[in-house]
């Protein structure tokens, strides 16, 4: 099958959006597709095989700078000319993908639209909030253009019909079980995360830091949970538009900022801490709770987007209310920080719901669904 891929964010950046897109590239390769990727910013010219084409970009700034979002250039229309796609992939299609949709339904090809980030959502955090109903009508307008929607958590599939998006399906969760596990804790890594305190009992955010994560309250979390365990820490591990804020409402004396880690030591990261700490509203999975699981490391989310979706309330970790007070986020952490015995029991359970879910698994669902657009498209 020849696909044409068009994306909003893409390599050297690193989310969960890239992740969950160079996972499923790398097994559309080991599976025998061919793929054409449109990627805005400064992407590698191949990857996993495959043609990278460079759009001309531009950042979103003053809002978030580290954003790029790609602009349309008849580079791209000779490209889709010579590729000749089966199926054209928009992925989270607002700027750059919103031309893929474009372009497929220029040459009546089948289109999929994946929704990733719910930017209607995010648009408040990020306070352009009047920029919200106008995102919505059109994120709703390209993924209606679509013979199918894709999501990826059962909220965000409830989610997307409840805006009037069409047609939309269940893109399972994948996650890299191999590279993620218990095996990678390390004193060493502890050191790092925690300021040199490697015996302290540690707290672990991996992700972008940006408004819309809702890491302020953090600041407000943190000393709740050491009036219950004196000596808890803070491991920040990542950067992003926020990171300046963030620097200055958490305290020093317990928290340690490592920045962007990757390959190894991330995977060193996610083993070496005791509990995850998620306390964003605005996901449509949360990939990083996921690879957190995989590491045998349970996770205190909020319960709220697509987190549910993966946190398996008492099992894996523990769920809490968007609008509970910092006092009723510090009890659970407190209760794992406390209990070995609890946390071992909710860290193997948690690496073992990871394992269910593989990358593999996942992009043969996709193709399934690349399939199911093209008859549709061809009934159509």
């Amino acid at each position: 099958m020849r696909i044409a891929m068009f994306t909003e964010v893409f390599l050297p950046k690193i989310d969960g959006v890239v992740t969950r897109v160079t996972r499923t590239l790398d097994q559309l390769a080991e599976l025998g597709h061919e793929v054409l990727i449109f990627a805005p910013g400064d992407p590698p010219e191949v990857y996993a095989g495959f043609e990278v084409v460079k759009v001309r970009s531009m950042s979103f700034w003053p809002v978030y700078p580290e954003l790029k979002y790609g602009l349309p250039t008849p580079a791209i229309a000779k490209r889709m000319a010579e590729f000749k796609p089966d199926v054209v992939h928009a992925v989270n299609p607002v700027c750059l993908a919103a031309y893929g949709v474009l372009s497929a339904t220029r040459r009546d090809l089948p289109l999929v639209a994946s929704f990733h980030t719910n930017i209607p959502e995010y648009v408040d955090e990020l306070r352009i909030g009047w920029l919200r109903r106008p995102a919505e009508s059109w994120i709703r307008t390209l993924h209606n253009k679509a013979e199918l929607n894709l999501c990826t958590s059962d909220p965000m599939v409830e989610k997307a019909a409840s805006v009037g998006i069409n047609d939309v399906e269940l893109w399972p969760k994948g996650v890299d079980t191999v590279g993620y596990t218990p095996q990678r804790r390390s004193r060493e890594i502890r050191e790092k995360l925690s300021g040199g305190h490697p015996d302290s009992p540690i707290v672990i955010y991996v992700g972008r830091m940006s408004r819309e994560k809702n890491l302020n309250l953090l600041a407000r979390i943190m000393p709740a949970l050491r009036e219950k365990v004196p000596g808890a820490r803070l491991a920040m591990v990542g950067s992003g538009p926020h990171l300046s804020e963030l620097q200055k409402v958490l305290d020093p004396a317990w928290a340690t900022f490592t920045g962007y880690m990757s390959g190894a030591d991330l995977a060193g990261a996610f083993a070496s801490g005791d509990v995850f700490i998620f306390p964003s509203l605005t996901e449509t999975l949360g990939l990083v709770a996921l690879e957190s699981m995989a590491s045998g490391i349970p996770v205190v989310g909020a319960r709220a987007g697509g987190i549910p979706d993966v946190i398996d309330e008492g099992k894996t970790g523990f769920l809490v209310d968007p609008s509970a007070p910092a006092e009723e986020w510090a009890a659970p952490l407190a209760r794992l920080l406390s209990d070995d015995q609890l946390a071992a029991r909710m860290g193997a359970a948690a690496r073992a719901e990871a394992q269910r879910h593989s990358w593999r698994s996942s992009t043969e669902v996709l193709v399934d669904k690349y399939e199911a657009a093209i008859a549709k498209h061809q009934r159509g």
